[in-house]
C-alpha cells in the first residue's frame, strides 16, 4: 500500500472497464488532526511522498478553521483534544454537510467512543496504538470506497442524463411510440398520441390495443397483435391500420406501423401468473402517420381513372370497363352498344358565358345524363364537350335508341347558368357489337364516326355507324396526306370560268377555281378535296399559295391589253379568321403590280354568322384597300337582309341550285326574283352562276340579271386556254 497513489487508483478503475470521473483526477486531500505533535509528526512522515495533499492540525479549533476554508477527500481525527473533541469536529461536518470520509484515531479503550464515532458516520475506528500498515491499509480503503462512490455517482447521472435525452428524443418524435405486454396491453406509450389522437397517456396505460385501433380495422389489427404477443420467436413486420380517435365521429386516421417483438421480465410486465424473472414477448411498435401521403395517393389515384369536373370515369377507366363488358358479351354471346355523345354548339356557350360557366353547363348535363342511364350502363367524359356510353346486356337493337332519345329529351329542358337561360342539343352516334366492331379501339372509332355524320347531317340527333362512314374516314386520311405531298410536288393547279356581259357577250372577269391533277385519281375539283383542307388545317397553306398563283396569273392577263378583267377568288372562312390575309393580300398586289380593283373576294353567307364583328372589321379593311366583297351561294345559307346593310357587300351571286329549275321562262320563280329585286333593290351587281340553257339565260336576263356564269357560255378552263379567249375577243 506504500506506492498507492492517483495514477494506481485510474489503472483500478480502468481495469473494471469505467472511465475515471473527473474530480478523482486530482490528488487525494488529506486532513490530520491530533493534538500530540509527535503522533501528528509520524502521521504526516508516513503519509508524504504517496501522492496526497496534507494538511495538518493540532487543535479542534485549527481543525474547523481548515474545514471552512477547504475540502477534503479524507480526515485523520484523533478523538480526544483539550478544546474540542473529535466528535463535536464530526458533528460540525455533519451538520454543514462536508463531503468527506473520516478515520478516528483514539487511545480510549471505552466502546462508547468507538460507538459514538461509527453513529456519526466515520469510515473506520483505529486504536492508539496501532500499526502502520493498519493506517495505510485504512487510508487506502476508504478512499477507494469514496472512489467507488463518486465513479457510481458520476454513472448515475449519465444515466439519469441519458433517460432525459430518450424520454425527450421519444416524446418529441413525430412518431407515436408504444409497446404492449404478453397480453396486449398497453405499458408505454408517448406524448405524440396527445396532438395526433386527442388521448393523454396515463389514460392509454394498462388499456388494451384495441382502445386505440379504429373499429374497421379491428380484425386486421387483432390477426398481427395477437399472433405476435403469442409468437415464441422473435420477428417484425409492417401493416397500415387507422387508429381510432378520442373523437367517435373522425374516420381514423392512417398510420403505418413499424412492429417487433421485444422480451419483458415478469416484474416488467407486472406479471403474478408466472415464475419470478421468466421473460415474455411483448410489442414495440413506431405508428407513423401517413393520412395525408394516403389522401395525395388516393387522389392521385382518383384523378388517374376519373374526371376532376364531372366525376365520371375517364378515357381509362371507360377503356377498361367495356372491355370487361365485351369480355361478358362474348362469353354469353350477347351484344353491346357504344354511345358518341357531343353536346352542339357548346364552343359558342363557352366563349360567350365563360368558361366558369361553360363547366356548370357540362356539370349539370352530366346529371341529366346520368338519370337516363342503368345502373349497369357507364358515362364517361373524354374530353371538353365529349361523353362516351356503354351499354352492356342489350336486350335488343332498340335499347340504344331509346337511351339516345332519352338523352334527347333530358337535354330539351334550358339550362340556368347564373341567371343566362341556355339551350343546347346532341349529337350521337352509335356502334353495336359484335357488328360494328368486335374491339375496344373499334366500337370507339365507329361510334365517333357516326356522331360526325350526324354534325355533318344537322346536328341534334342520333346515327349508328355504317360501313361507308369508315370508307370515308380512309379516304380523308389519304386526301390530307396526298394534299401535303400535292403542295410540294406541284400538283395544285389554278382553273378559272369565265363571267359574261350578256349585253355585250365580252368576258369581263373570271371566278378562279382550284384542281387538284392527283396522281392516281386525275382531276380533282375543289370539292372534292378542300373540306378535308380545312378540317386538317391545310386550307391556310393552301390559301397562300392560290394568292401566289391568281396574282401571277392575273399579271399575265393585264399584258394583253389596258383593258383590265377582274378576278373572283373564293375565301375560305378559317383564312380570314386568321386576320393576316389583309396583310398577305396587299402584299401580293403590290408584288405584282396588281389593281386593288381587280380582285373580287368570295364569301359564303356564314362567314357572317360565326363571327359578325370579326368579319366586319376585315372586309372594311379590304374596301379600303379597293377591293370588292361578293357573296357567294346568296339564299342557301343563315339568309338575313340585315347583314346586306350592315357589310360593305358589292355583289350577290345567286346559286345554281336556284337557276337549274328554270326549265320554262313563261313560269314564274319566286325566290329568283326575290335575290334579283334585293340586289337591285341595294344597289348591288347581280351575278348568276349554273346558267347551262338558253332558257335560263333568257329568263335571268328578262328578270334584270346582267352577269352569267355557267356551261351555257364557257366550262371552267386553264390558264393558256383563258388568255386565248381574252385575246381573241380583243380583235
Amino acid at each position: 500500500m506504500s506506492n498507492l497513489s492517483s495514477m494506481q487508483w485510474d489503472f483500478t478503475l480502468a481495469s473494471r472497464g469505467l472511465q475515471t470521473p473527473q474530480i478523482l483526477q486530482k490528488p487525494a486531500r488529506l486532513l490530520l488532526v491530533d493534538d500530540e505533535p509527535r503522533l501528528l509528526e509520524s502521521v504526516c512522515e508516513l503519509l508524504k511522498n504517496r501522492g496526497f495533499g496534507l494538511v495538518t492540525a493540532n487543535c479542534g479549533t485549527e481543525a474547523i478553521a481548515h474545514l471552512s476554508r477547504e475540502a477534503f477527500d479524507l480526515i485523520i481525527l484523533d478523538l480526544r483534544m483539550p478544546d474540542i473533541s473529535g466528535h463535536e469536529i464530526m458533528d460540525y461536518i455533519n451538520v454543514h454537510q462536508m463531503d468527506a470520509n473520516v478515520i478516528i484515531t483514539s487511545g480510549d479503550s471505552g466502546i462508547e467512543a468507538a460507538i459514538g464515532a461509527l453513529r456519526r458516520g466515520a469510515y473506520d475506528f483505529l486504536r492508539k496504538p496501532y500499526p502502520r500498515e493498519e493506517l495505510l491499509k485504512a487510508v487506502q480503503n476508504a478512499l477507494q470506497q469514496r472512489q467507488l462512490a463518486a465513479e457510481n455517482k458520476h454513472i448515475a447521472a449519465k444515466l439519469e442524463s441519458s433517460e432525459r435525452i430518450y424520454r425527450h428524443l421519444v416524446d418529441s418524435s413525430p412518431d407515436i411510440i408504444f409497446t404492449l405486454d404478453h397480453l396486449g396491453h398497453i405499458t408505454f406509450i408517448n406524448n405524440r398520441v396527445h396532438p395526433l389522437l386527442g388521448f393523454n397517456t396515463e389514460d392509454l396505460i394498462g388499456q388494451h390495443y384495441a382502445s386505440l385501433v379504429h373499429p374497421r380495422d379491428q380484425e386486421r389489427a387483432n390477426f398481427v397483435f395477437s399472433d405476435g404477443c403469442q409468437h415464441h420467436q422473435r420477428w417484425s413486420r409492417n401493416i397500415e391500420l387507422r387508429l381510432q380517435s378520442l373523437d367517435r365521429a373522425d374516420e381514423g386516421r392512417v398510420f403505418s406501423l413499424e412492429l417487433m417483438s421485444v422480451s419483458f421480465t415478469t416484474q416488467e410486465l407486472s406479471a403474478t401468473d408466472l415464475p419470478q424473472d421468466q421473460e415474455r414477448l411483448g410489442i414495440y411498435a413506431v405508428a407513423r402517420d401517413i393520412t395525408e401521403r394516403k389522401r395525395a395517393d388516393e387522389l392521385i389515384a382518383y384523378q388517374a381513372y376519373y374526371d376532376v369536373l364531372t366525376e365520371l370515369p375517364n378515357r381509362v377507366l371507360f377503356k377498361d370497363r367495356l372491355s370487361l363488358a365485351l369480355l361478358q358479351a362474348k362469353r354469353k354471346k350477347g351484344g353491346l352498344a357504344v354511345m358518341f355523345v357531343d353536346l352542339d354548339r357548346f364552343k359558342v356557350v363557352n366563349d360567350s358565358l365563360g368558361h366558369q360557366l361553360g363547366d356548370e353547363l357540362l356539370q349539370q348535363a352530366t346529371i341529366r345524363l346520368k338519370a337516363c342511364l342503368r345502373h349497369s350502363d357507364t358515362l364517361s367524359r373524354f374530353g371538353s364537350d365529349e361523353f362516351n356510353v356503354v351499354l352492356p346486356e342489350l336486350d335488343s337493337v332498340q335499347d340504344p335508341t331509346r337511351v339516345a332519345q332519352a338523352f334527347h329529351d333530358a337535354l330539351r329542358a334550358p339550362f340556368n347558368l347564373g341567371g343566362q337561360v341556355v339551350h343546347i342539343t346532341a349529337s350521337i352516334g352509335v356502334a353495336v357489337y359484335p357488328k360494328d366492331g368486335e374491339s375496344v379501339d373499334d366500337l370507339i372509332r365507329n361510334a365517333d364516326l357516326a356522331m360526325h355524320a350526324k354534325k355533318s347531317e344537322g346536328r341534334n340527333g342520333y346515327k349508328f355507324f355504317e360501313l361507308s362512314m369508315l370508307n370515308q374516314s380512309f379516304e380523308q386520311i389519304s386526301v390530307e396526306s396526298g394534299l401535303r405531298l400535292a403542295l410540294a410536288a406541284g400538283e395544285l393547279e389554278m382553273y378559272y370560268q369565265p363571267q359574261v356581259d350578256v349585253s355585250s357577250g365580252k368576258v369581263i372577269g373570271a371566278e378562279a377555281l382550284m384542281r387538284w391533277n392527283h396522281p392516281q385519281r386525275g382531276f380533282l375539283g375543289a370539292g372534292a378535296f378542300l373540306p378535308f383542307a380545312e378540317e386538317s388545317g391545310l386550307i391556310i397553306a393552301i390559301s397562300d399559295w392560290m394568292l401566289e398563283a391568281v396574282c401571277r396569273d392575273l399579271l399575265a392577263w393585264n399584258t394583253l391589253s389596258d383593258e383590265r378583267p377582274y378576278l373572283s377568288i373564293n375565301l375560305s372562312p378559317h383564312y380570314l379568321d386568321r386576320g393576316d390575309f389583309y396583310d398577305k393580300l396587299k402584299d401580293a398586289l403590290e408584288r405584282f403590280q396588281i389593281l386593288p380593283s381587280q380582285i373580287e373576294v368570295e364569301v359564303t353567307e356564314n362567314i357572317c354568322i360565326r363571327n359578325p364583328q370579326a368579319a366586319i372589321e376585315q372586309l372594311h379593311k379590304l374596301c379600303q384597300l379597293g377591293v370588292r366583297v361578293a357573296i357567294d351561294d346568296f339564299g342557301t345559307g343563315y339568309s338575313s337582309l340585315s347583314y346586306l346593310h350592315r357589310f360593305p357587300v358589292h355583289v350577290l351571286k345567286i346559286d345554281r341550285s336556284f337557276v337549274m329549275p328554270i326549265e320554262d321562262d313563261t313560269l314564274q320563280f319566286p325566290v329568283v326574283l326575290a335575290i334579283i329585286s334585293i340586289a337591285k333593290g341595294l344597289g348591288l351587281k347581280l351575278v348568276a352562276e349554273g346558267v347551262e340553257t338558253e332558257v335560263q339565260k333568257r329568263y335571268l336576263q328578262h328578270a334584270g340579271c346582267q352577269t352569267f356564269q355557267g356551261f351555257y357560255y364557257h366550262r371552267p378552263m386553264q390558264q393558256s386556254a383563258l388568255m386565248g379567249l381574252l385575246s381573241k375577243q380583243l380583235h
